[in-house]
């Protein structure tokens, strides 16, 4: 079937089969322009011109992990320079801080599992009280709720479906990219040959638990590592058949590797942005007019119109006070010139919370404290009212 045909019968409403995506995602220049025009019309059915943000503080709650992948800046050893926890109260400080400025959501992000492969780890949470790193990573949530304005969302690594329903208590949604669904990036010269925790099947497992339990939930595949766009697929349609047993998928993140140094793949090279369109229009094609579909802003300066146009519609978080500490080489782009940028793409930006209007009021998805608090941050649609963006930006 033609690129034309295939286009036609998905504006029919048909839904994309792997052989289709695959043709689509390889459409000739030629053919591009309409399959990214009708991305974008798909975009605009589901979620108009709107395009979402959340404003955040960003929480390295500890930069140590048992998982060594090839492109991570963000990991450190015990005994590295750089190598730290965040004590509780250096965590309620950044809140305090980042309310003042506007925040509203606290992103903890934190290594994998560092207990299970660093004794010193180990020591520094049992004198705290602690037993796993999810323990101390739901003693931080909980204080968040209980003594600041802001909405946790963490990112703790694989979860478990108890680790979901303890989460699910202060956290308004949780996240993990799923990444790849590619095993051969696992191997012996892979990015993930050395990270136990980024096998495709375990992270999808922590995606089927979380729909199981009912939370809100933001995953996405990475751009650049290795994979192929064959893989890209893949990984989109693992996304879409979760999210068509469960619902829980809020956001889908299309992220681009950038190369650093001191990483192994330092000399990698960075994907296209025409790769990076792609892959963001094939979301849009693939998970239909209502997912939100997101790309970093400061990972692709430049390139707003192009994503806005492919059928983005959200930009994730952005901090005014912290740093993206997994891409520190990165600023944010300052919220006032996100709003023009975005709107000379012919978008609107609004903000919104770490959990997504359409999910805030799902029976029993957020317990009554969590309902009530983010009820009184935001309007009758469920975004951040614009006031908020204008007083921030002064």
């Amino acid at each position: 079937m033609s690129v034309a045909d295939l286009l036609d019968r998905l504006a029919q409403g048909h839904p994309l089969d792997r052989a289709a995506g695959l043709a689509l995602i390889d459409a000739p220049p030629e053919e591009w322009g309409r399959v990214r025009a009708l991305a974008g019309a798909l975009r605009d059915r589901g979620k108009g011109r709107t395009v979402t943000y959340s404003r955040k503080v960003f929480l390295p709650l500890t930069n140590l992990c048992r998982d060594d992948c090839g492109y991570c800046t963000f990991k450190r050893d015990p005994g590295q320079p750089g190598a730290r926890t965040m004590e509780l109260d250096e965590v309620l400080a950044v809140c305090e801080a980042g309310a003042r400025l506007g925040c509203k959501e606290a992103l903890l992000s934190l290594g994998d599992k560092p207990e299970a492969r660093f004794p010193e780890h180990r020591d520094w949470l049992r004198l705290r009280g602690y037993r796993t790193t999810m323990e101390y990573v739901l003693a931080a949530a909980r204080a968040i709720v209980q003594e600041t304005p802001l909405l946790p969302h963490a990112n703790p690594g694989l979860m478990s479906e108890r680790d979901l329903h303890a989460l699910q208590e202060t956290n308004v949604s949780v996240g993990l990219m799923l990444e790849t669904t590619a095993d051969r990036l696992a191997g012996a010269d892979g990015p993930h040959g050395r990270a136990p925790d980024k096998l495709p099947r375990r992270r999808l497992a922590t995606l089927e638990a979380a729909g199981r339990v009912g939370i809100a939930f933001t995953t996405g595949l990475l751009v650049g590592i290795g994979e192929t766009r064959a893989e890209r697929v893949d990984t989109l349609l693992a996304i879409r058949g979760s999210q068509e047993r469960h619902g829980h998928v809020q956001e889908v993140i299309v992220q681009n590797f950038r190369a650093k140094p001191g990483i192994p793949m330092a000399l990698h090279p960075e994907p296209e942005p025409d790769e990076l369109e792609r892959t963001v229009a094939l979301a849009r094609l693939l998970l239909g007019p209502t997912m939100n579909v997101q790309a970093p802003p400061n990972l692709s300066p430049g390139t707003y119109a192009t994503l806005v146009g492919a059928g983005l519609n959200d930009w994730g978080g952005v901090s005014p006070l912290t740093i993206d500490y997994i891409n520190p080489e990165a600023p944010w782009p300052h919220l006032a010139a996100l709003a023009a940028r975005t709107s000379e793409a012919g978008g609107r930006l609004r903000e919104r919370l770490a959990i997504y209007p359409e999910f805030l009021h799902r029976r029993d998805w957020l317990p009554a404290p969590l309902q009530a608090k983010a009820d009184g941050l935001v309007d009758e649609a469920g975004l951040v009212p614009d006031a908020f963006l204008v007083e921030a930006s002064r």
